[in-house]
């Protein structure tokens, strides 16, 4: 299943990795629409509850997939390609995105696009802009893109990640986590203090009204690029018990100031192993992606190193930060142009390498 469309290329996409289901429609590139169902069902457990995500997913996908191909004004006749996340992530929730996507491309008889989700992080520094589908022919809004080779910073729950751009489709990772991500220390962290999940938004909230010099933690001295966070975790851990053994009421006196703390060293450690891939590879134009990048900390000193150091930087629009099926319909783009087609035998992977 190898046709190509001589028209313009419109791809249906959907993510499915964890606990959001999402649909975008692109066309020739450009994103008509962008649909994410959230599940608040997992708020209860502190986490994500896979069994949970997958019963979710399926009462989701088939109301967000009308909801993105309605505000895309687009028909099913249209679509060129069908588009899905492959790996990694739960299981079970890629399987629901898996069999739909290919159950949709086998009954319209148009190619399947197979995209990694890590993959697609990266690759949403290239989204070109929002478009509006209702004005005819698509135009994305004006954004400025970063170009190749760059250097990103890739940074969610399950990953932490440099990786050097070389090309939409050649990617190379230069430095990874070792133990936790740095999604899971702000999370992590988050529940030491009390604070319920999903906790890393919230030590970003408090964080805004403290002093992130007010308490010191360490930083992890990790040779080369590679990054670890649990060492971090365990020191934030011991530090608590000791203030509230002296003081039950540390933490609630304190929030603020310890919220900012630990993000600003969960800031340090990742912007430090990023200007050292800089100065290792020469890399003027820099990037970040994943949901971690959402935090309105990490943005900010990541641009003001920028500043200081004559980096170009790039930051995906805020919705294209955390899970969604943009990144997924961009990265099928240039996948379809290369002639990167699935079969319909692919199957999803929990933890499938680049």
């Amino acid at each position: 299943m190898q046709k190509r469309n001589e028209g313009p290329v419109t791809i249906l996409a959907i993510e499915s990795s964890c606990d959001e289901t999402s649909c975008a429609i692109s066309r020739d590139g450009i994103i008509l629409s962008n649909i994410i169902a959230g599940q608040a069902v997992h708020e209860q457990y502190g986490g994500v509850v896979p069994e949970l995500a997958s019963r979710a997913h399926m009462q989701n996908i088939v109301p967000v997939v009308d909801a993105a191909m309605k505000k895309a004004g687009c028909t099913i006749d249209q679509l060129t390609a069908i588009a899905f996340t492959q790996s990694p992530g739960l299981i079970g929730s890629l399987l629901v995105g898996s069999q739909f996507a290919k159950s949709l491309a086998m009954s319209l008889d148009i190619p399947l696009l197979a995209v990694h989700h890590m993959q697609a992080h990266v690759l949403a520094n290239l989204i070109p802009g929002a478009a509006n589908p209702a004005a005819g022919t698509p135009v994305a809004e004006p954004v400025a893109l970063p170009s190749f080779p760059f250097l990103c910073l890739t940074v969610s729950g399950g990953h932490t990640q440099i990786v050097v751009c070389h090309s939409p489709l050649k990617l190379e990772v230069i430095g990874e986590t070792l133990d936790d991500a740095a999604g899971e220390a702000f999370d992590k962290s988050a529940k030491l203090l009390g604070l319920p999940y999903p906790g890393g938004p919230l030590i970003d909230k408090h964080a805004k009204d403290g002093d992130a010099g007010r308490f010191s933690f360490p930083e992890p001295q990790i040779p080369g690029l590679n990054f670890s966070f649990s060492g971090l975790k365990t020191a934030i851990l011991y530090f608590l018990q000791e203030q509230k053994a002296k003081d039950p009421r540390f933490v609630e006196k304190n929030l603020s100031d310890i919220c900012a703390s630990i993000q600003g060293r969960i800031i340090s450690i990742l912007l430090n192993k990023l200007k050292k891939a800089a100065r290792t590879t020469g890399i003027k134009d820099l990037c970040i992606a994943g949901g971690v990048s959402a935090n309105s900390g990490l943005r900010q000193a990541f641009r003001e190193t920028g500043e200081s150091l004559g980096w170009r930087t790039f930051i995906p629009a805020f919705q294209y930060c955390t899970d969604n099926a943009a990144m997924i319909a961009i990265t099928a783009h240039y996948k379809y142009l290369a002639g990167d087609f699935a079969p319909l035998s692919a199957s999803a992977s929990a933890r499938a390498e680049w």
